[in-house]
């Protein structure tokens, strides 16, 4: 917590103000049970009208300043608790953004959606009620039994008698309830991680018939959310039941020796009023305190995980490169990487590419074809070998000049709810003519130019409204926008037809003759003329040259050649 409370030093002044607001409200409430005791034993016997009138006047405007100075200071609280949380979250998702997808993977996207959200929100009300509640209950229950040791100190020792019984209980619900919280936003993050599966592989599931398993296994992830919020309730809970029994036997105890006391004349009523009215006053003070202590317990541990993102360290480090320039512009010697660190996906790929020479890649589904594409933007780190981009080490170019030399199409690449311009240009600021080009050899400006607002044409959130290849060419026109070094193209033809694949190749070699590619494909077509084409199986290279030595050296690429393309 000591993380997330570093966000209220900006706020201490406005908070300090607040504070003190709220703790002149709580201590003019406290006088409203004094002036009523003083008005029933000292005033109403003197049958003085004026002086009643006066005295009732007072209580009028306590309660009117208490009412004030409650509602402002709540307004306050609420305005801190706004601004600090705000300023969390976006610490919070500029940490996220900046993860590596190693620590990404490690944190998963459920937890990290989970963190930016349910646990912030988990924040913020407890600094709002830390704020309202946290000053004027520990106030009231404090002032409350002062004022009652002035009142009658035998009756105050019965109410105080109550209280470690009520410490003990805080102490052990606490102990057991904040693990319970944390297993709970663990399921939840797990309950997250399946509705998005779900939701994902929607017409993979319709398509193989999967409704019903995908609803057990919903169903069991969402019972066990459930088991494990009961179990945090009921545990939280008792906290509730028991405080009231503890202070009602209390107050119980207070009526019956108050009894004796006034009949003995060791006290007056005025006193036992105003004393119930305290008691009352403190017991309201006790559950404000355990409303606190409820969402201070689940607030903790959801402050002990976005603390564990900030905290994150720098996962891929630059380390300056003492060894000579690599004349290749990109190059893998004897790479391995694992993602798990205990089965390698890769093993042993080594390839090398000059400045404006094109690199295919193909392979069966998971045989390591897109791992290759992450280490080359080093979105990962290698576990051995060496990844050379630019003629020098990969680990000794920052980030932020790194990934501005890629131009890239992803296998699931996303269009975004906003036109095509704003689509292709990706907030980098082209101009149009820059924009037209590229949409011009991705093959997209044919179908741009024929609708009625062309580049202005806005899309629907994931491009839902344009057909499968008029996606991929969009993405294309995307990462060409700009004139990237690298040019990587993973799996971006597949929904073109073989003539417009030609045609994006054709314009590929004549008007970005100078920028290095990666293509990943499925067909042998959009790799025949590459100048390198690598063929992986299960991680491992199984041969790598022209086209035409691997048709001669390579019965894989051989098979996979003849059946697509005959002969």
């Amino acid at each position: 917590m000591k993380t997330i409370f570093r966000y209220l030093k900006p706020f201490i002044p406005r908070m300090s103000l607040g504070l003190f607001i709220k703790f002149t409200g709580s201590a003019v409430e406290l006088l409203l049970p004094w002036i009523l005791s003083y008005m029933i034993d000292e005033v109403a016997p003197t049958k003085d009208m004026g002086r009643v009138a006066l005295w009732g006047g007072a209580m009028v405007l306590a309660a009117v300043l208490a009412w004030a100075t409650n509602i402002l200071a709540n307004r306050m609280a609420a305005w801190v608790a706004q601004h600090t949380t705000e300023a969390i979250r976006h610490d919070l998702f500029v940490k996220i953004s900046e993860l590596s997808c190693g620590q990404i993977d490690r944190f998963s996207i459920p937890s990290l959606e989970a963190r930016l959200t349910t646990d912030t929100y988990h924040i913020h009300q407890m600094l709002g009620m830390m704020q309202r509640m946290g000053v004027r209950a520990p106030i009231l229950l404090l002032g409350g039994i002062l004022v009652t040791l002035t009142l009658d100190p035998v009756l105050t020792l019965v109410l105080v008698c109550t209280l470690p019984f009520i410490a003990v209980l805080v102490y052990t619900v606490s102990k057991k309830g904040v693990p319970l919280y944390r297993q709970l936003q663990q399921g939840i993050d797990t309950m997250v991680r399946t509705v998005r599966e779900a939701i994902s592989g929607i017409r993979v599931i319709k398509a193989l018939s999967k409704v019903d398993y995908e609803r057990e296994r919903f169903a069991g992830v969402n019972d066990s959310v459930v088991e494990k919020e009961t179990r945090a309730g009921m545990t939280m809970a008792i906290t509730n039941p028991m405080m009231n029994l503890f202070l009602n036997l209390g107050l119980t105890a207070v009526i019956i020796v108050g009894a004796y006391r006034v009949n003995s004349g060791l006290t007056q009523p005025g006193k036992i009023i105003a004393f119930l009215s305290y008691f009352t006053i403190i017991l309201n003070a006790m559950m404000a305190m355990t409303r606190i202590f409820v969402t201070f317990s689940r607030s903790s541990a959801s402050g002990s995980r976005i603390a564990e993102v900030l905290a994150a360290p720098a996962d891929l480090p630059v380390t300056p490169s003492a060894g000579e320039p690599s004349p290749y512009h990109a190059a893998f010697d004897q790479v391995t990487f694992s993602y798990n660190k205990k089965e390698p996906n890769v093993e042993g790929i080594s390839f090398r590419l000059k400045k404006g020479e094109t690199l295919g890649i193909i392979g069966a589904t998971g045989c390591g074809k897109s791992t290759l594409i992450n280490l080359l933007m080093r979105l990962y780190d290698v576990d051995s070998g060496s990844v050379i981009l630019g003629g020098q080490p990969i680990a000794s170019i920052p980030p932020e000049e790194l990934h501005t030399r890629f131009g890239v199409v992803f296998q699931n690449d996303v269009l975004f709810a906003d036109t095509i311009r704003e689509n292709i240009d990706f907030g980098r600021g082209l101009p149009d003519e820059e924009i037209e080009k590229a949409a011009r050899c991705a093959q997209a400006w044919e179908f741009i130019s024929q609708l009625p607002e062309g580049l202005d044409h806005m899309l629907t959130s994931k491009g839902t409204n344009l057909s499968g290849g008029q996606k991929q060419r969009v993405l294309v026109a995307r990462a060409l926008a700009g004139t990237p070094e690298f040019l990587i193209l993973d799996d971006s033809s597949s929904a073109l037809d073989y003539r417009t694949d030609a045609a994006l190749r054709t314009a590929l070699r004549h008007e970005y003759a100078g920028v290095t590619t990666v293509i990943i494909a499925q067909r042998v077509s959009s790799i025949l003329h590459a100048d390198h084409i690598l063929v992986l199986d299960e991680g491992r290279e199984l041969g790598y040259g022209s086209h035409e030595h691997l048709m001669e050296t390579c019965s894989v690429y051989r098979e996979i050649a003849v059946s697509q393309m005959g002969g």
